[in-house]
């Protein structure tokens, strides 16, 4: 690209070899791409922008970071239920300081794995608040993507988020790439009415997939639409894949909201 040229990244998930080849090998696969782009049927990937790589990855890693701290609570939690009978809250967890811990009363060795789960946890949110600091500096939201922040369940830090992963919604053809790209869709393979198997559920952004489902539980905590919307697939299916309809509801009408620019409508929204 430095050089002038136009470069086409196959996308390799999305192309299939005729399996009954008996030779292949790069010389064939390279006038097989050639082909498909002669023909305009090459499938092809995004290339992120250079400039914005770097902000993305940071975000990425707060991510990460985020998921080893709520390891971390997870393990607490687990710890005192298994030797108090009492599971405590993740805000008390949360609350929980070291010269509390042999308040607890609990065995000497469990005493000393909780106290490096807590000591492991402050590490983690220590570095969590540096790099939420140098988000709020080197990212601003771009003017399009203020208009996340009208949607119930994404606040600064997702609406951050879902900007550097998808950089633009114009290179997705349609709402349905976009549900799936951020994961939020099934995969079946159907044939006369039958189900016939499943295709690769993961393909897609994980980073996205993450932050779908994250503005999901708070939007069930703030909206009530989004409550009763949830309680109602819940009684038809069961709260994971409830969850994962109000995430998708949200994901469809973030590209809607991103294409048209327009201000987010709960009643569009939750049907």
């Amino acid at each position: 690209m430095d050089g002038g040229y136009r470069v086409h990244p196959a996308h390799v998930a999305a192309i299939k070899r005729y399996e009954g080849l008996k030779h292949s090998g790069d010389a064939a696969d390279a006038a097989y791409l050639a082909q498909l782009l002669r023909l305009g049927l090459l499938p092809e990937g995004y290339i992120y922008p250079r400039e914005q790589r770097a902000a993305r990855d940071l975000a990425r890693k707060r991510i990460q970071l985020v998921r080893c701290r709520t390891a971390q609570v997870v393990s607490i939690e687990n710890l005192i239920a298994r030797h108090t009978g009492v599971r405590p809250s993740c805000a008390q967890i949360k609350r929980l300081k070291t010269d509390q811990v042999d308040l607890l009363e609990l065995p000497p060795d469990v005493a000393l794995a909780l106290k490096a789960n807590l000591a492991i946890g402050e590490t983690l949110q220590q570095q969590i608040v540096i790099l939420e600091k140098r988000l709020a500096e080197c990212v601003k939201l771009r003017g399009d993507y203020h208009l996340l922040k009208m949607v119930p369940g994404i606040g600064e830090t997702l609406a951050t988020v879902i900007m550097l992963e998808t950089a633009t919604v114009a290179r997705f053809a349609g709402v349905g790439q976009f549900s799936s790209y951020c994961r939020c869709v099934d995969s079946v393979r159907q044939s006369n009415g039958r189900k016939k198997g499943e295709g690769n559920t993961r393909n897609g952004n994980a980073y996205l997939a993450w932050a779908f489902i994250e503005a999901a539980n708070f939007a069930l905590r703030q909206c009530p639409q989004a409550r009763r919307f949830y309680e109602r697939k819940q009684s038809a299916t069961n709260r994971i894949v409830a969850l994962m309809a109000v995430a998708h509801k949200l994901a469809r009408a973030c590209y809607y909201m991103l294409r048209e620019q327009q201000a987010f409508d709960v009643t569009r929204c939750f049907v």
